[in-house]
Order: structure tokens, then C-alpha cells, then sequence
């Protein structure tokens, strides 16, 4: 049987005292890609940030990557988030210092120590998204492609089993776009990562067919449910 990476059922997902999305229901297998899509405002950025603690969840029930959302405090936050890889639209590098240092920062906060253990980990994710020899260079002398491959290396330094994308392609040309969609593919495939893609992209949607949320009217509607019935 299929592992159950997410699951959301009768979730309320609020910002603050507003009440977003309604009834929230869905789950995610291992492996899996799942396109997040809704206009602005319709509840995206909310549902994402709900799944990797940012958000309370206050009503129904969510477990992701084996936490009980509800259960969730803040001391386990930084436990759940490490069990995921976030790749974020404006790629958030830190740009005082170069790729490399910009992972070592990450493996040093969420508990790494062994410098030889690191040094290896991060060539392992640089290799994985193909920019093994950038390693040295700041992110103001990348491109935007590049940087978004660094971010993804980023998001795979703890081997996640649920990557959280918000909007990947936003600031990518469209053969980037295919590149970087390519390589998300790859990820989910080879290693088994489910990945959750926030996207208001139709044509990368076209290009690289799968499985749609879609938040409207306050609620979420699984394409996969329509397809069954």
C-alpha cells in the first residue's frame, strides 16, 4: 500500500481570525506531484503555510510527513520542517555569501555538525540538481534558473519526504520553467519525493500534466475525485 505523506480531512484553515478555505479534504502519496492552482487570494500561500506550521491549524485534522498538525507546538515546528524542503518564487539566497555557505547555513540550523558529513551533503544536492561546479559563486552572478537550483538544493539537504513549492516558475522564462519543471519531475520519480507545487502557471500545467487542487469559493476541489467519478 501506498505511503500517505499528507493528510488533510474536515480542515478550517484560517489567517488570523478569517476563515480561508472550508472542509478542506485531500492526501498525498510518496512520490507524488500535485499542482496547488486558484487565483490570488483564493488560499494557496495559506494551505502551504498551514502544512509547514507557519499557520495554527485549529479545526479538523492534518498529519504531514507523520506530524500531527493539531498537536503541533512550537517547539516541534523546527522537527516538521525538517522532514521538508520549501522552494520558495524569489528563491530567499542568502546574498552575503556564496552557494555554498548559503546551504552550510541551513545544515548548521537544523543540527548538522560533522563538517566532513556536510561538505559531502552538499555536494550530493548541488550534483542532484546539476550545478555541482557553481558551488563557489554568489547569487547575484547567477541566473535566475541557477538560483532556483540552488533553492531547490536547499530544499533537499535534509532528504525530505514532502517538498512545498510556491510558485517555482513565477520569475523563470519558459524554457528555465521547462528545465526546472524537468527537474522537479526527476526528484519526485528518483527519490520518491512528494512534491506540492503552488502555481498559477496554465501553460507549465499543460506541459507537465498531473494532478490539481484547485482553491476556490472558499473550498478545495481534487481533480482526482472528479476524475473518479
Amino acid at each position: 500500500m501506498q505511503e500517505t505523506v499528507v493528510s488533510v480531512r474536515n480542515a478550517n484553515i484560517y489567517q488570523g481570525g478569517n476563515l480561508i478555505l472550508q472542509d478542506v479534504n485531500f492526501s498525498v502519496s510518496k512520490g507524488e506531484f500535485v499542482y496547488l492552482v486558484g487565483k490570488t487570494g483564493a488560499g494557496k500561500s495559506s494551505l502551504l503555510k498551514t502544512l509547514y506550521g507557519e499557520l495554527t491549524l485549529k479545526e479538523g485534522n492534518a498529519t504531514v510527513a507523520g506530524y500531527d498538525l493539531r498537536q503541533l507546538d512550537w517547539k516541534k515546528v523546527p522537527y516538521l520542517r525538517r522532514t521538508l524542503g520549501v522552494i520558495f518564487q524569489d528563491f530567499q539566497l542568502l546574498t552575503d555569501r556564496n552557494v555554498h555557505e548559503n546551504l552550510k547555513f541551513v545544515l548548521r540550523a537544523t543540527g548538522w555538525k560533522d563538517e566532513k558529513l556536510m561538505e559531502e551533503k552538499i555536494n550530493d544536492v548541488l550534483d542532484k540538481v546539476g550545478i555541482r561546479s557553481k558551488g563557489f559563486k554568489m547569487p547575484y552572478e547567477m541566473s535566475g534558473g541557477e538560483q532556483q537550483r540552488v533553492d531547490i538544493a536547499r530544499a533537499l539537504l535534509n532528504s525530505p519526504k514532502l517538498i512545498l513549492a510556491d510558485e517555482p516558475t513565477g520569475n523563470l522564462d519558459p524554457e528555465t520553467s521547462d528545465e526546472i519543471m524537468q527537474l522537479l519531475f526527476q526528484i519526485c520519480k528518483d527519490y520518491g519525493t512528494s512534491i506540492i507545487m503552488a502555481t498559477h502557471d496554465f501553460i507549465v500545467i499543460n506541459r507537465y500534466p498531473s494532478r490539481m487542487l484547485t482553491t476556490e469559493r472558499n473550498r478545495v476541489f481534487d481533480s482526482a475525485e472528479t476524475e473518479a467519478n
